[in-house]
Order: structure tokens, then C-alpha cells, then sequence
């Protein structure tokens, strides 16, 4: 695997999707961001076993090869945040499961682990699909969001409940 990519557009993709990984996983391989690249498209992946997001950038494929590894989620968000807006070279050493990445201040390596060993993506059969305006979204979340518990020990009340129907969609939040 070898490829080149903006460090500011890496670095935001990869802040969004970090919001799935938690602190105490309860498996290691949890810790860790799915990179898979498939021609001059990169997939970013993370899970907590309930919930994956999933992300694409297009990033230049130096090697025309298609493959996918998991690195470790912090650590590769806190190399990248040391940067100024550059281009990034990612090449994997395989003997050494190490990733390097070059910058024009140097290269830094990370350990990185086997993609198989990531947890695989559910896939949903006859799924249907619903567009809402961001705004919208955004106006009845903000508007439920303040109802939501913060026990541990009850995680249900912790996020916000959508129900669809046909005509309407319906947002509940609730600390009991």
C-alpha cells in the first residue's frame, strides 16, 4: 500500500469517524482505524461492534494495488495533527507491519495490524433511504439533545431515539 494524500482533508475525515471509537473497547482491534484503498479511493472505517462509520477520500494511488490495514486510532490522529496543510505519503513496510508516513519534516512510523482482523461492516438487506436537509437534522437534534441522559450504566438514555413512518419522522430523547 502506497499512497499520497492532503493532511488537512485526512485529518477531518478521520476526526469525524473517531466519535465511534470508545476509551475501554473491549477489543483491541476496536482501537483502530480501517484503511482500505481500492484504486484512488480511500475507506476510512471505525466501529464499536453497534455502530460503523465510514468515510471515502480520494487520495493518489502511487501503486495501483488495492489492499486494506488498521491503525491505531489516536495515534495516528495525533501524527496528523502536528502537521500544516501538506501532501502525505503513506507506504506500508510488510515484514515490519510498520506504516511510514512522509512529510517534507520527515517520515514517522506506526505499527499497524492485519485489516482481517477488523470486525466486518454489516451489510443491510432491502434497506431504504430517507433525505433530510441538514438543517433539519440538525434543528431537531438540538432541540431533543438537551432531554438525554448521561448514566453509564443505562446507556439507551444516553442518544437520541429516531422513528420513522411514512409521513413523518419523529425525534425522543429522554433521561427517565
Amino acid at each position: 500500500m502506497k499512497f499520497t494524500v492532503s493532511s488537512l482533508s485526512l485529518f477531518k475525515k478521520l476526526q469525524v469517524i473517531n466519535g465511534v471509537i470508545g476509551n475501554n473497547n473491549t477489543l483491541p482491534i476496536l482501537d483502530n482505524f480501517l484503511l482500505e484503498l481500492k484504486s484512488d479511493q480511500l475507506r476510512i472505517l471505525a466501529s464499536d461492534l453497534e455502530t460503523t462509520i465510514s468515510s471515502q477520500i480520494h487520495v493518489q494511488n502511487n501503486t495501483g494495488e488495492d489492499s486494506a490495514i488498521a491503525v491505531p486510532a489516536k495515534l495516528l490522529l495525533e501524527t496528523l495533527k502536528t502537521f500544516a496543510e501538506q501532501p502525505l505519503t503513506f507506504t506500508t513496510n510488510v515484514e515490519r507491519n510498520v506504516i511510514e508516513i512522509s512529510s517534507s519534516h520527515g517520515k514517522y512510523a506506526l505499527a499497524y495490524v492485519q485489516a482481517d482482523e477488523f470486525p466486518q461492516e454489516l451489510i443491510m438487506k432491502d434497506a431504504s433511504e430517507t433525505q433530510i436537509p441538514s438543517s433539519a437534522l440538525v434543528k431537531a437534534i438540538s432541540k431533543t439533545l438537551f432531554a438525554t441522559g448521561n448514566d453509564d450504566l443505562r446507556p439507551v438514555m444516553n442518544g437520541v431515539f429516531f422513528e420513522f413512518s411514512k409521513s413523518s419522522l419523529t425525534f425522543v430523547a429522554t433521561d427517565a
